[in-house]
């Protein structure tokens, strides 16, 4: 595991390249206005309680194999959102996590809850793409992105009228995210080059995180008392993924980690 991210960053690159080459950018924005309306991700978040969960809809990782055979993505979206999600997340990478575009756009068709398009997004492409498939919202990772291309990323996600969650592992790329000023900051707690997963990750570095910033916490959240930990570090949000993909009831795993009666 050496790097994943690495080689998945390099697989990604021939991908938007296929993926141009099959329909350009041009052609591409003309469905621009055929996009459903844009739900409010940061507000559905922040008004879901003490702590809004972003629910994902994973099928595999490249750290955990196959994670849930029985998957059914309308479903699980439609469960988390019964259950109390404040956002869903749908992964698209098809080459590491079995997913695919087709998935967010039949999640996003069946759930009223905003949605965020889950990829390696390096390109302008894959941001239009998730508008047009109709995502609320892109995560930007900051370990995959230079200064320009987070800048470029971040703004043109914006001009779409969509969100970016912005999302860090090493703690040396934090200025140049806050430089943003981003409404909402996510600290992943698996270090995407060796999947070593810790929630002290996030711990140590909500102190650094401006008040007015909602902070997501990423990866490794497995139970209540992990909730109860991350809040009182002024965690906010929390994404949840494998936790609530192995549960054998969903619906009841959702609530157990918000401790909700819905």
């Amino acid at each position: 595991m050496d790097n994943i991210l690495e080689e998945i960053i390099t697989l990604k690159r021939t991908e938007v390249c296929k993926a141009k080459e099959a329909r350009p950018f041009e052609v591409l924005a003309e469905q621009l206005h055929a996009a459903p309306p844009v739900r409010d991700f940061v507000n559905s978040l922040s008004t879901h309680g003490p702590v809004g969960m972003i629910a994902e809809v994973k099928k595999a990782s490249p750290s955990a194999g196959l994670i849930r055979e029985d998957f059914q993505p309308v479903e699980i979206a439609q469960i988390y959102e019964t259950s109390g999600a404040a956002c869903i997340s749908v992964l698209t990478d098809e080459h590491y996590f079995q997913g695919h575009l087709n998935y967010l756009k039949e999640v996003r068709n069946a759930v009223a809850i905003p949605v965020l398009r889950k990829d390696f997004i390096i390109d302008r492409y894959q941001i239009l793409e998730a508008r047009i498939t109709g995502a609320d919202c892109v995560l930007l990772i900051a370990e995959c992105l230079d200064e320009c291309e987070l800048e470029q990323l971040y703004a043109y996600a914006l001009e779409l009228g969509m969100s970016a969650l912005v999302e860090i592992y090493e703690p040396k790329n934090l200025k140049r995210v806050l430089k943003l000023s981003p409404p909402m900051l996510g600290i992943n707690n698996r270090n995407l080059k060796t999947f070593v997963t810790t929630l002290d990750h996030s711990i140590q570095l909500s102190a650094k995180i401006p008040a007015d910033c909602l902070l997501i916490s990423e990866s490794g959240i497995r139970n209540r008392q992990d909730v109860l930990r991350l809040q009182s570090a002024g965690v906010r949000g929390i994404l949840v993924g494998e936790t609530l993909m192995r549960a054998p009831d969903i619906s009841e795993k959702v609530k157990e980690l918000l401790e909700v009666n819905v």
